[in-house]
């Protein structure tokens, strides 16, 4: 029988570990998506996640390291609503779900998606292999799942990759110009009655051009 090094010191040496890992994680999201990456400082960030600056860099050798990480946590977050759409779904409880998911998400994390607004707006120096990798081929899996949907006739003909970013462009475009949104209607997605209409209103249009009909709300979650 081996033994295990799995003693309880060791689980709570990790999961210490751990934990400082997701409070510097935090921190980095909150100072980049306010700073950006040259703004905030490695000492700051150490502060915030209640940590000295030495142990920050032993989780993360550089800022540059740390940003990436946030980054790359950020881009997780974000996609794993595409992850559930399913060739098996109806198509339009599929769409309707990836947007109130996706809406759900600009209400809950706006830091994240305006961090990662930042990141591309500067043409994703330092995400691109992600964007090139990863996403790439995620998105390539859906719309080939949405490409499928129109051959057999259950969505109107559109491009897939159109439609993914117009859901995307439309979502997050609460939570990276929330600001707009609020000094327009004076409402933001924090308002529920406000949140709802939302996501009505983007399913609605979305559907409708699909070819489809938007039928009754999808259920709200209790």
């Amino acid at each position: 029988m081996v033994a295990t090094t799995d003693t309880p010191p060791a689980r709570r040496r990790r999961k210490d570990g751990e934990a400082r890992r997701a409070a510097i994680l935090d921190a980095g999201l909150d100072l980049f998506s306010a700073l950006g990456l040259h703004g905030a400082s490695v000492d700051a960030i150490a502060e915030r996640a209640g940590l000295s600056k030495t142990n920050l860099l032993y989780y993360f050798p550089s800022k540059e390291a740390l940003y990436v990480a946030v980054l790359r946590r950020v881009l997780d977050v974000w996609l794993d609503p595409l992850q559930a759409l399913d060739a098996g779904s109806e198509p339009a409880d599929a769409v309707r779900a990836y947007i109130r998911a996706k809406l759900t998400l600009s209400r809950d994390a706006p830091q994240a998606s305006r961090l990662f607004c930042l990141e591309i707006v500067q043409g994703a120096p330092l995400l691109r292999p992600e964007l090139e990798g990863p996403l790439r081929a995620l998105v390539e899996t859906k719309a080939a799942i949405i490409r499928g949907w129109s051959d057999a006739g259950r969505i109107g003909a559109h491009d897939p990759h159109h439609l993914i970013f117009s859901i995307w462009a439309i979502t997050q475009h609460y939570a990276d110009f929330a600001a707009q949104v609020d000094a327009v209607t004076g409402l933001s997605l924090d308002d529920p009655d406000f949140f709802e209409r939302v996501v009505a209103s983007t399913q609605e249009l979305i559907l409708a051009g699909l070819g489809l009909r938007s039928g009754p709300a999808d259920p709200v979650p209790g």
